[in-house]
């Protein structure tokens, strides 16, 4: 994500496309990217060297925030968003 000091200007334009369509109690809008990335094995270091990745290569360590989080598990990783949101509504039950 943008670091919250850097202007959004493609966040800015959603958020004033959301308040015209109607949605005037929207504030802001950050557009970030995400990636998915599956990795094979768990050596003790994988982490590290992940981190590492994402500041030299994945991300602008200068503009840009980045966030490293481990699938729950497989099959969530698989699931559609929607599926996803209900199963976990049922769990809570």
């Amino acid at each position: 994500m943008p670091k919250a000091a850097v202007l959004d200007p493609q966040g800015n334009a959603v958020r004033d496309a959301m308040r015209h369509l109607g949605m005037p109690e929207v504030r802001s809008v950050r557009i970030g990217k995400y990636m998915e990335i599956d990795i094979d094995g768990q050596n003790g270091d994988l982490e590290t060297r992940l981190r590492g990745l994402c500041r030299d290569l994945l991300s602008n360590p200068v503009i840009e925030d980045y966030q490293l989080k481990k699938a729950e598990d497989e099959e969530e990783r698989k699931m559609p968003n929607s599926q996803l949101r209900k199963s976990k509504a049922r769990k809570r039950k």
